[in-house]
Parts: structure tokens; C-alpha cells; sequence
């Protein structure tokens, strides 16, 4: 049995490093922004439109088309060039976004498509910060803390859903949208400082993968990341579930602002207490996970069945204070299930990989918002928001419930690694390294889905 005083060191881990410190403190700031600019980008587009749900599925989809179609080439970005400064160079393009729709509110000029230009140049920032900033956590902190730095990284973004709604519905309230997403734009600052401050002696950098020269070097890399996520089964398992409950099941933006207004006759306050109470549950599974030591997969079907059950709940519910109470429970379901996914891949990959299949995670993650958004928009205006909201979670309890036997059989293979079949993803390496090894093969991977390009690329031995 670990004492409660490595327990207690080993849930706060990722703190031990300078770089990490200054990366949680900028995204604590930056992230409330970012909570306040969706909820109020959902009540502009509500207001500009007539109240037309199906709008809000068009904005979300314009917002995150990008990210299908460019995440898998940001992945070879994320191996072949330094993070850091990618990074940076996004959270300025980020906060010119914000700014000029800001400005275009303020003046009152503001029209549907122009939110939906602005959310097709955000989706392709996103395209390339979502796969980079999730492989980048590892060179931050290195492979021991990794999981604990996933944990930390949920139990922030969670904290901003508490605090970026709620501080959005009384701004919105107070001074308009406009001022909302100002705050968005100065809030990009925090995480430009922090990055800029970070010392490159301290990454944990890994040689970073050849930059490919033509089209066909491209799609070899592009192949390279998928065929590891083909082969590697606890990885499969994570991002088709994720992808599925995502899709069916997380559409707030498009099925929460009508659900406030339309059945529970609120405002944008109410709207922005919902949010807050899915945040809140959220924030409370985050941190279960921090304190829970290493991610155990069968968590992934767990929390999917959680959002599902509560959903259904939810779609029967007229009064606001039960909702609030079904939100925090469907916040819980879905951090629960993204977070352990996202600390199990990172956990199973190669570094000369992650950032390839890290862009496969945010690509599918990602693609779940149009798809859904516009399939859940559509259904939403034929049907009603609560029978919307039910379906949807009878799909996520279905999927969930699939899940669950999915890991049993996992857990059963005998291509599956000791260590994920009690349920952990440990330590691979003498170093506790909590990654594969360079030549290493993964969980059912066959010695042919490593090309010589990534073998070359990488050093003989991790030594630390």
C-alpha cells in the first residue's frame, strides 16, 4: 500500500516543475476567457437568429469543420516542430479573433455569418492548438508526471466551466456580450506570458520527427499515427468512445441555451448557472481523478454511462433546480470519460507518435461538435429540446454500456499489456517512464506498423 505521504506528492506532481507552474497558471486565466466567449457567442447567436437552435449547430459546426479537416496534419506539426512556440504564435492569432468580435459587437454591425467566418478562422487556431497543446504536456513535465499533469489540465479547464459561465451570464447581463468577449481577448495574455517565460533548457524534448519534404512524406506520417491507433487496442477503445458520446451526448452549446430559455423560462443567467453546475460536477470528477493516482480505462465506460443516465433524467426534468443537479452529474460523466481516455493514450504512446495520435484524439473529439451540433440542431427543431436531449442519452448509455464489455475483453486479450489489464496504465520502462519505449510495440501492434522514418527519428534509449 503507497502512503498517504507519496500519495499526496504524486497528486500534485506535475507542480514540481517550473514550466508547468508557469503553463497552469496562464490557462487558468486564459481558459475562464474562453468559457465566457462560448457562452456568450451561444446567447449572440440566439439573439441574431430568432431563437433558431439549428443556428447554434450551424456556428459550432463552422467552428469545428477545421479541426476534422486540418487535425491530423497539425499532429505532424506537433512531432516535427517546437511546441512552445507554436503555441504562442496561436494564442495571438486567438486573441485578434476574440478582439474583432468584440469590436463588430460593440458597434452593433454584427450579423450571423460574420460569427460564423469568425468561427471557421478560430476552428482552423484550433486545428493546430489542440494537438499541440496535448502533447506538450509531457515535455513540461516528462513521462512520470504526465498523468498527473492530464489530471491537473481537466481539474483547471473544469474550474474555468465553473467560473468563465457563471462570471459570463452576470457580464452578459451587466454590460452585454461584447464585453464578454473583450475579456476573452485580454485573458489570451496570462498564457502568451507564461509560455514566453518558460525556460527551453527545462522541456523534456524528445528529437523531434523529420519535417516531411513532399505530400507523400505527409501521408506516410499521417499513416504512421493511425495504423498505432488501429493496432493498439485500449487506444482504439478510447477515442471511438469518446468520439461516440461526444457526438451524441455533449452538444451544450447547441441544446443548453434553448433548454434554458424555451423549457425552463430563464435568461442568460440561468443558462450560465447550468453551465456552471455541468462545470461544477465536472471540476468534482477531475479531481477524484487527480487524487486517484494512475487512469484505469474502465473509467472511460464508466463515466459515459454516468452522462448518459443523467441525460435522460435531464430530458424529463421542468424544474431548474433538479436540472442543475442532473448538469453537475453530466459534467461529472463526461470529464470522467475524456479525461481517463485522454491520460490512458497519452500513457500508451511512443513520443515520436504522440503528437500524431494525439491530433487523431482532438480530430474525432473535435468532429463529434459538427456532426452532432447539426444532427442534434436539426432533430431539435423538428422534435423539441427535451426529446432531443433524451435520445441523446439513451445513445450515450448505449455506447457506455458497450464500452464496458469492449475493456472486459481487452482486459482478456493476451495482446494487452499486464499493466492495462488490472485496469492502470504503469510504467513501461526501468525509468517509470509511463510511455513505451522507442522500438517498442504497443498493445496488438505488429513490428511492421513502426516505419523505419519514426525508428530512425528516435534515440536509442530513454535514460533519465
Amino acid at each position: 500500500m503507497t502512503p498517504p505521504r507519496i500519495r499526496r506528492r504524486r497528486s500534485i506532481g506535475a507542480f514540481g516543475h517550473r514550466n508547468y507552474r508557469l503553463f497552469f497558471a496562464g490557462q487558468a486565466v486564459s481558459l475562464v476567457g474562453t468559457w465566457m466567449q462560448q457562452v456568450a457567442q451561444a446567447w449572440l447567436v440566439l439573439q441574431i437568429s430568432g431563437g433558431d437552435p439549428l443556428w447554434l449547430g450551424v456556428v459550432a459546426a463552422a467552428q469545428f469543420l477545421p479541426v476534422m479537416v486540418l487535425g491530423l496534419f497539425a499532429g505532424v506539426l506537433a512531432d516535427s516542430l517546437p511546441k512552445r512556440q507554436m503555441l504562442i504564435a496561436v494564442q495571438v492569432v486567438m486573441m485578434l479573433l476574440a478582439l474583432v468580435l468584440a469590436v463588430l459587437t460593440v458597434s452593433g454591425v454584427v450579423e450571423i455569418w460574420m460569427v460564423v467566418v469568425l468561427a471557421v478562422l478560430l476552428g482552423c487556431a484550433n486545428a493546430v492548438d489542440m494537438p499541440v497543446r496535448q502533447s506538450f504536456a509531457i515535455e513540461m513535465v516528462g513521462p512520470r508526471d504526465v498523468g498527473n499533469a492530464v489530471s491537473l489540465n481537466s481539474a483547471m479547464f473544469n474550474g474555468a466551466r465553473v467560473v468563465g459561465p457563471a462570471v459570463a451570464g452576470l457580464t452578459i447581463g451587466a454590460f452585454g456580450v461584447a464585453v464578454a468577449f473583450a475579456l476573452n481577448a485580454v485573458s489570451f495574455l496570462a498564457v502568451i506570458v507564461g509560455l514566453a517565460l518558460m525556460r527551453d533548457e527545462e522541456l523534456h524534448r524528445g528529437r523531434l520527427v523529420p519535417r516531411p519534404r513532399s505530400a507523400r512524406h505527409v501521408v506516410d506520417n499521417l499513416s504512421e499515427g493511425l495504423r498505432f491507433v488501429r493496432r493498439t487496442p485500449v487506444v482504439l477503445m478510447a477515442i471511438s468512445v469518446v468520439g461516440l458520446v461526444a457526438t451524441v451526448g455533449m452538444n451544450f452549446n447547441v441544446l443548453i441555451p434553448p433548454l434554458a430559455q424555451e423549457v425552463l423560462k430563464s435568461d442568460a443567467a440561468g443558462f450560465g448557472f447550468l453551465m456552471t453546475a455541468s462545470g461544477l460536477g465536472s471540476l468534482a470528477a477531475a479531481v477524484v481523478l487527480v487524487a486517484g493516482g494512475k487512469p484505469r480505462p474502465i473509467r472511460i465506460a464508466l463515466g459515459g454511462m454516468l452522462l448518459g443516465v443523467a441525460s435522460i433524467a435531464l430530458a424529463f426534468s421542468g424544474s431548474f433546480a433538479v436540472s442543475l443537479v442532473l448538469m453537475a452529474l453530466i459534467g461529472a460523466g463526461g470529464i470522467t470519460m475524456a479525461a481517463t481516455a485522454n491520460a490512458t493514450i497519452q500513457l500508451s504512446v511512443p513520443d515520436g507518435l504522440r503528437g500524431r495520435v494525439m491530433s487523431v484524439y482532438t480530430t474525432v473529439f473535435a468532429g463529434s461538435v459538427p456532426v452532432g451540433g447539426l444532427a442534434v440542431g436539426a432533430l431539435a427543431s423538428a422534435v423539441g429540446i427535451p426529446l432531443t436531449i433524451g435520445v441523446g442519452g439513451v445513445l450515450s448509455l448505449a455506447t457506455g454500456l458497450a464500452a464496458f464489455l469492449w475493456w472486459r475483453r481487452i482486459r482478456g486479450s493476451v495482446q494487452i499489456s499486464p499493466e492495462l489489464a488490472t485496469e492502470a496504465v504503469d510504467a513501461r520502462s526501468p525509468a517509470s517512464s509511463g510511455a513505451l519505449q522507442p522500438g517498442e510495440l504497443g498493445a496488438g501492434q505488429r513490428p511492421e506498423s513502426q516505419s523505419a522514418s519514426f525508428l530512425e527519428s528516435q534515440p536509442a534509449a530513454r535514460v533519465r
